[in-house]
């Protein structure tokens, strides 16, 4: 059996999954925590704030997966 193609859409999915989970779980801490340390409060409310709506866009882009899998468009 040959390699199953998946659909750009799906494909394009999880890739942006990827990357806001890899800037969630090891970019944007450290952009906070270096504003912390140089006392930038501004940049502390921009990086947290970036953070929250990365936040929101993971989980858009999961409920849109699980539609594709439901909907049998995970091929």
């Amino acid at each position: 059996m040959g390699a199953e193609k998946i659909l750009n859409s799906t494909y394009n999915i999880l890739v942006a999954l990827g990357t806001e989970a890899n800037f969630l779980h090891s970019t944007v801490e450290t952009y906070i925590n270096d504003a912390k340390n140089e006392n930038n409060s501004k940049l502390v409310e921009v990086w947290n704030t970036i953070k929250q709506d990365k936040e929101k866009h993971l989980q858009m882009l999961k409920e849109c997966l699980e539609t594709e899998v439901k909907e049998g468009e995970l091929r």
